[in-house]
Order: structure tokens, then sequence, then C-alpha cells
């Protein structure tokens, strides 16, 4: 094929851009800030996260993935074509290029996907499920007939698969994921402390001191918010017993989930995932003892695999130029011609 292969992985709340023969060039958040008046874009990713929570009246900050699908077509069209022109630079051919997407989508949401993908600029697009993916990029042996359990954690969706001989054989995939537990502390300072908090300063506040069960000791950090009442700016300490009380409904639904994908997985696979043990990825797989928990629950070895963010990307970054397991395992790279779809709006 001509053009260069590329590889994304298109999270709900961030974009990570895997090229054939360079590795990974971009990793910025999905998020894009544009006028509301005019509809013109006026920062994405880096720039357009550090409006969040700060930008005007006359300025939107939206995030266009909602639970790994797209929400919004015109805005996550713009934000791509931004991305892949960033990539490809004056190349004559459009790229190829291969997309993630979560391990249970409805066959509207894999052809939004496509079109979306298409009309950014790629000549033909193949999709791949995240857990596949992920447990490539894991360094997972996934063509034996062994079973392995993946439990991908992003922001916007869980997904959990039992994957052998190259496929999923049990999979479910929740919508929450980090996102959710941000609007967990947002909730439970409103509720609780009477201070309003944003989104960015929910996510220091999981990243630093969150955790999946009660810690041994406890441990805390200030933090700045706005008080509910008087409307004046505020210095608080919340803690990570706090932190986990106000996440733990959620956590536990996340964990409950992973038990009834056991429920419904074979019993010899199952037997091949207490002897490989259950991998995790994801952004939020990073959870302080999410891993802990997990293994509590199943009595399995539970590990976080190494660069857990970025695990999903260079798993698609190891199959792009392998067409032999792409076609092997149905993976078929599709034209604008072979899905329809809108049209173009501009040549690439």
């Amino acid at each position: 094929m001509l053009g260069i292969n590329i590889g994304i992985d298109l999270g709900t709340t961030s974009v990570i851009a895997y090229v054939e023969g360079k590795g990974i060039v971009l990793s910025e958040p999905a998020i894009v800030a544009y006028r509301r008046t005019t509809g013109r874009i006026i920062a994405l990713g880096k720039a357009a996260y550090k409006m969040l929570g700060r930008e005007p009246d006359s300025v939107e900050v939206v995030q266009p993935m909602r639970d790994g699908v797209v929400s919004d077509f015109d805005v996550t069209e713009q934000m791509l074509r931004y991305y892949i022109k960033k990539i490809c630079g004056n190349k004559i051919f459009k790229p190829n290029i291969i997309v993630s997407m979560p391990g249970t989508v409805t066959n509207l949401e894999k052809r939004t996907i496509l079109d979306v993908i298409t009309a950014s600029g790629a000549s033909r697009v193949c999709l791949i499920e995240e857990p596949l993916a992920a447990a490539i990029g894991a360094g997972i042996d996934i063509v034996h007939p062994n079973g392995v359990m993946v439990v991908d954690i992003g922001g916007g969706t869980t997904d959990i698969a039992v994957i052998t001989m190259g496929t999923m054989a049990t999979a479910s995939s929740i919508k929450l994921a980090g996102n959710v537990l941000n609007e967990d502390i947002i909730r439970y300072l409103s509720r609780e402390r009477d201070i309003i908090i944003g989104e960015l300063t929910a996510e220091e506040i999981k990243k630093k001191i969150g955790c999946a069960y009660l810690r041994d000791e406890e441990i805390g950090i200030f933090a700045k918010g706005k008080d509910y009442y008087t409307g004046m700016p505020i210095d608080f300490e919340i803690t990570s017993n706090e932190v986990y009380l106000a996440m733990r409904k959620h956590i536990n639904m996340i964990l409950e989930a992973i038990r009834d994908v056991f429920e419904r997985t074979p019993p010899e696979l199952v037997s091949d995932i207490i002897n490989e043990g259950i991998v995790l990825t994801g952004g939020t797989a990073q959870l302080f003892g999410l891993d802990t928990a997990i293994e509590k629950l199943t009595g399995i070895r539970t590990i976080v695999a190494k660069d857990p963010l970025n695990c999903v990307a260079n798993g698609i970054g190891k199959v792009i130029g392998d067409m032999f397991f792409l076609s092997e395992y149905g993976y078929l790279f599709k034209s604008r011609q072979d899905i329809g779809g809108v049209e173009n709006k501009e040549d690439y």
C-alpha cells in the first residue's frame, strides 16, 4: 500500500499516534477549544487542556470522544485532520491508518469511526479492538491457544477480554473508567465538604492519593477550590481515605465487571488465566492498589503492564506492518468507497 502506515489509539481522553519505523510520535489530550460564534478551532491537545475550566463564555472546550466512541463528528474530524497533517507533512500519498476501538461496539459505532478517520484524510482504515492491541503492546503472545485476561482501563471505558489464538473469546466493555472516578471526587467534595473543584484538580487528586482500597497509612494533600456558599477561594486538605470512599462504588463496579467476564469464560480458559495471570493496561491501571484489589477478588496474580498508558498504541505499532497477521485474523483495510458515508470536505 502507498502512503505511510500510522496507528492511532483514539481514546476518550487522549490521542496517541504511532508511525511505522518511528514509534510514538504524538500523544495529546483529546480536547478541542473553539469559538462559539464562528465554530473556529483555537486550540487542540495540551493547549486546549490548559483551558479546561478556565474558558470564557465565548469559548467552548469539549471532548469530542465519549465512552470510546465519536460523540461530535465534525470536531473529531477537525482534530484528527490536524494531527494527521502534522504527522504526514507534505507527503503526496494519504496514510493508511489502524485505529483502536472498544472491545464491544455496535456496527453503527464502527461505521462512525471509519467515517471520521477517512474524512480526516486517511486513504484506508482498519479497526482493531483495544484489548487485543493492549495485549500485544504488553508483550503477550496472543496467537497461542492459551487464554490470557487483559483489563484495559482508560478514561472513558473499561475493556475486559479473554484472548486466545489471536481473538477475543469473551469480552465486556463498560462505560466507566478514569473520568467517572474524577466525577466521584468532585461530587464527594461538593456533597460532604461544600467545596467546588474542577476536573483538572480532581484528576490531580486522583493521581496523587487515589487508591483502590484503604491504605495502611493514610496520606493527604492540599488543594484549592471554591466555597460552595460564599463563592470565595479556599485551601483544603483531602485524605486518601476520603478519595477511596468517594470512588469506592465505581471501583467495585469495575471489579464486578471482571467477575462477570470470568462467569462467562469457558473453564479451560479460566485454568489458563490462573497460570498466565491478569494484565492491566490503560492510564487508570496506574491507580494505586488496583492490581491488589483485583488479585484479592479473583485470587489470580495481577500485574500492571510496562508503560500501560501506551500499550494500545505500541500494540498497533507491532502489527501495523504485519499484513499476514491482519489478514489472517480478519483485520481488513477499508477505503472510503468501501464504507460509503459522508464526503470529504476538502482534499487531503
